[in-house]
């Protein structure tokens, strides 16, 4: 791994690529791949998204992504 690596500069990148796909428009397709095409983009948001919201702490070399999947309380 570089010495440069910023954990902070990866997750930066995972939510701009969450935004890329929120913004992301609808190609001109029907039926079953019009189906499919929304799915895979609902998946790569949600992925993209998890990893935005990560605490990423980087110790000795290993990268731990803090997720928090708890509901929010109110």
């Amino acid at each position: 791994m570089s010495a440069t690596f910023d954990p902070n500069d990866m997750i930066r990148r995972f939510q701009e690529r969450a935004e890329a796909v929120r913004r992301r428009g609808l190609p001109p397709v029907e039926g079953p791949e019009r189906q499919r095409f929304l799915e895979a983009a609902r998946v790569d948001f949600q992925d993209f998204a998890m990893i935005g919201d990560a605490i990423a702490h980087l110790d000795d070399g290993i990268l731990r992504l803090e997720i928090d999947l708890r509901p929010p309380q109110g």
